[in-house]
């Protein structure tokens, strides 16, 4: 079934229900139609400019996505609200043929009222959270017999921004300036920088050449990469003075002490490419003994080769927290964890809710994060 056929059922669908029960209203009938009628048209826009993107010419194209994106954004809530109404209006129509009392047509007529009203503000203040610069989110991380040394050391993680469509070199050069602000010892990207090629994003990613810290900035490969050509992508964060970490790690001295910083391909790299097979193992292999282990690893599945493999911390996004309700409650399907600092057993895990957002511009109950992580002594 194409997509233009799904977006047509859906759109259909919606106006079915809704637009029929307001009929006692003509002005917000009109209104919902309108509203129905100009989403599915930007969404049709869109994936004729999905299609074309390599043989038409660029001018517009923005602008289009952009409509297109908040349009899909606006829709899944329509459609998810639309869904729980008829599932209300199923329960309610239950009650009614047990002769209780129900006002089964007054809901149905504010609820279809009720139903677009919300949508529409959940996408306009989501579009507001997606767009604004991510807030910094500071987190501690204690850990076992950390050495006074590292006591404070401290790692600022971005990941998942999603350069490309709707995200450009302003918007990065916004979240640059932001960690720079922090001063961190290190800045960990993990994963899911770009959609798009090199040659269509190169000037709107190079503002992380900017990026200042202690001991550098160190990146791996989310599944993003992969989708978008990923042996050029990393040539080009290496040229950008980006340390690309492929199953591999590095040793970095702070102060009088020490720590491993590792980082793997995403967890479906061997999809692509079966020597990007993601193996936190072979990362920290040849790495000295008895010392803190960090893993960057895009995915937070990694978790339990994490763990075997003997890192004490994991730093992961992949998730966005769901980015908008209520997709924040079917991570867990397909991830052990959503957001936040967890425990797994020895190992630490943090995920982040992502600093940009992939699709819609739409954050809504799972704001974008820049974090700000410290490395402290755990209390016995």
């Amino acid at each position: 079934m194409s997509l233009s056929l799904i977006s047509f059922l859906v759109h259909a669908y919606v106006a079915w229900r809704l637009i029929p029960a307001l009929a006692e209203f003509a002005g917000w009938q009109i209104g919902v139609a309108v509203l129905v009628i100009t989403s599915a048209i930007c969404l049709q826009l869109g994936l004729n400019r999905w299609r074309n993107r390599r043989r038409e010419p660029s001018r517009g194209g923005d602008v289009t996505m952009v409509a297109a994106f908040v349009s899909m954004g606006f829709l899944s809530s329509l459609l998810v609200l639309t869904l729980l109404r008829d599932i209300a209006l199923a329960g309610l129509w239950i009650g009614s043929q047990l002769n209780l009392s129900i006002p089964v047509s007054t809901f149905a007529v504010w609820s279809a009222l009720t139903v677009p009203a919300a949508a529409l503000l959940m996408t306009l203040w989501g579009l507001i959270n997606a767009r604004r610069t991510a807030r910094v989110v500071a987190v501690d991380v204690p850990i076992k017999d950390l050495p006074a040394s590292l006591h404070g050391f401290t790692i600022a993680q971005i990941s998942d921004i999603h350069v490309g469509p709707t995200i450009k070199g302003d918007y990065l050069q916004s979240i640059v300036g932001a960690v720079n602000r922090l001063d961190a010892d290190m800045v960990a990207v993990t994963g899911d920088l770009v959609d798009g090629s090199v040659a269509q994003l190169r000037s709107h990613v190079a503002p992380l050449a900017g990026l200042t810290s202690r001991h550098g900035t160190y990146f791996v490969t989310g599944n993003h990469e992969y989708y978008s050509g990923v042996t050029a992508w990393v040539a080009e964060l290496r040229r950008l003075g980006v340390n690309v970490l492929l199953n591999e790690h590095v040793v970095l001295r702070h102060n009088d002490g020490a720590l491993v910083i590792a980082g793997v391909t995403d967890h479906s790299g061997h999809h692509f490419d079966e020597s990007h097979r993601s193996d936190p193992a072979a990362s920290i292999a040849s790495a000295p003994d008895h010392v803190v282990r960090i893993l960057l690893a895009h995915q937070p599945r990694s978790a339990a080769a994490a763990l075997q493999a003997g890192f004490h911390l994991q730093l992961s996004g992949h998730t966005h927290g769901g980015q908008f309700w209520p997709w924040n409650f079917f991570v867990r399907l397909q991830q052990p964890f959503t957001a936040g600092l967890h425990r797994l057993q020895t190992l630490w895990v943090y995920t982040s809710r992502g600093t940009g957002y992939w699709g819609p511009p739409k954050r809504f109950g799972a704001p974008s994060e820049i974090t700000h992580l410290r490395l402290v002594a755990a209390t016995p």
